[in-house]
């Protein structure tokens, strides 16, 4: 049966980008939405509390990362075989991807519950900071194989074109996290437990949705049976060719986040993960319509490499980035006016306060990360749909391990300018990578139009 979607995908690839981002700009938007109300419940709790969850913040991105990755996989795949209108292949592709997702999901959550202590000990917190931590992270890593599903089964539906499904399953369990995590921290006094059980049971929830649509009601274009199930050496070599690398691209991300959180400790205390925490925060709300932009980037382009059509692949690439460049001027212009009024939400509680100028500060600083997004971010995302998984991660490392702490290590310990050499090599390593990473994605273009 071909679906909507995938007419959509086999179409006109501008009408195609702006149809499959809107509802996951929509879904990144509530779901970054609750973690910012996630951060504000926290806050009530004191400064002690919100660099808890700060500490565990890039651990948890680096869990997220393998299970995004294998959904990229997964979606990459997927549009490829549709382009190529090969509905067995794709049927395959998402067996084998649920399978794969199953045994990483069991796997890491053994590996984290073992290693998760020393690792927050290198951060090297408060003792009560770090208890915290520990109390919140236990509970998390329970829900990595629910995670793992959830992630790789929303890869298949965007692979497919179904952005609506998508949707729906991340943004009834964020939306229902937002109204669980008051319940859970004060009205059962659970603290930062409360906001760990609220997380797991929302997961629960869209896992459950997910189920539904694939297993039981098998309204898809892909058809997923388990009975009679088989693992095809060369189909998960073709989702872990994308997979892997793009989950090792995005824990490039979460390790740098996690040492900056240390240069933000040794630069700031306690205060400077607080801050950087916050800051940081709203800036990734800000690049929330970019990421469902990137995600509809992988779909398009992958379906266009498909179908051998060079001019549609360019079409959709060149597009999303003018598309994405008017959005992140908007943001950036909105938190530099505004800046003042976001870090009263996160300095509202007593102890709180004292972070204030610095959260202001900080936000000014980094909304200028926005404007070089789209060019390494869409260019990332065209890699990743055409099958150059190395490429995708080669330009993520690039950005984040290489550039920005590079820069930001200079700043703070070379040129000694403090906490604010974290938020101008964030954005300084951004700018340079985005233009060596779009230079890239021009030539690659232009090669694959030469094979075509």
């Amino acid at each position: 049966m071909e679906t909507k979607g995938v007419k959509l995908l086999q179409g006109d690839p501008k009408r195609a980008i702006v149809k499959l981002s809107i509802p996951m700009i929509f879904a990144m938007l509530v779901q970054t939405m609750y973690n910012l109300v996630d951060g504000i419940w926290v806050a009530g709790l004191g400064p002690a509390a919100l660099a808890a969850i700060g500490a565990f913040f890039p651990i948890f991105m680096i869990i997220i990362s393998l299970a995004s990755g294998l959904g990229v996989g997964a979606s990459s795949v997927i549009a490829r075989k549709i382009g190529e209108k090969n509905k067995h292949e794709a049927d395959k592709a998402a067996v084998n991807s649920l399978a794969i997702a199953v045994i990483f999901g069991v796997t890491f959550m053994i590996i984290s519950l073992t290693v998760i202590k020393p690792v927050l000990e290198i951060l090297g917190t408060s003792k009560a900071v770090l208890g915290e931590t520990l109390k919140y992270a236990y509970i998390i890593i329970f829900s990595i194989p629910l995670l793992m599903f959830n992630n790789v089964s929303n890869g298949i539906l965007r692979g497919e074109g179904d952005a609506k499904k998508a949707m729906y399953a991340i943004s009834i369990g964020s939306i229902l996290n937002i109204f669980l995590d008051p319940l859970f921290i004060y009205t059962f006094k659970l603290g930062i437990k409360g906001a760990a059980y609220a997380t797991v049971f929302s997961i629960l929830v869209s896992a459950i949705l997910i189920v539904f649509w694939l297993f039981i009601k098998k309204d898809t274009y892909v058809s997923i049976h388990i009975k009679g199930m088989k693992l095809e050496a060369k189909i998960i070599n073709d989702i872990l060719r994308v997979g892997i690398p793009s989950s090792i691209a995005q824990i490039a991300m979460s390790v740098a986040m996690f040492v900056l959180n240390i240069f933000a400790v040794k630069a700031g205390k306690d205060l400077g993960i607080a801050v950087f925490t916050s800051a940081w925060r709203i800036i990734n709300f800000g690049t929330v319509p970019l990421i469902g932009l990137a995600t509809a980037v992988t779909s398009v382009t992958g379906a266009a490499f498909g179908q051998r059509n060079a001019e549609k692949l360019k079409t959709a690439y060149l597009y999303a980035i003018r598309f994405g460049e008017i959005i992140s001027l908007v943001v950036m212009s909105s938190i530099l006016i505004f800046a003042n009024y976001i870090a009263k939400a996160f300095a509202y509680s007593e102890n709180g306060a004292q972070i204030y100028n610095e959260l202001v500060n900080a936000l000014r600083i980094l909304s200028l990360f926005l404007p070089g997004v789209p060019f390494g971010m869409f260019t990332s995302s065209m890699f990743q749909g055409t099958g150059y998984g190395i490429r995708s991660m080669i330009v993520s490392i690039n950005r984040t391990i290489i550039m920005q702490v590079l820069f930001s290590y200079l700043y703070i310990f070379v040129f000694n300018i403090g906490i604010n050499g974290v938020w101008w090599g964030i954005v300084t390593g951004n700018a340079i990578s985005a233009a060596i990473t779009f230079t890239w994605g021009i030539f690659t273009v232009r090669n694959i139009k030469r094979k075509f």
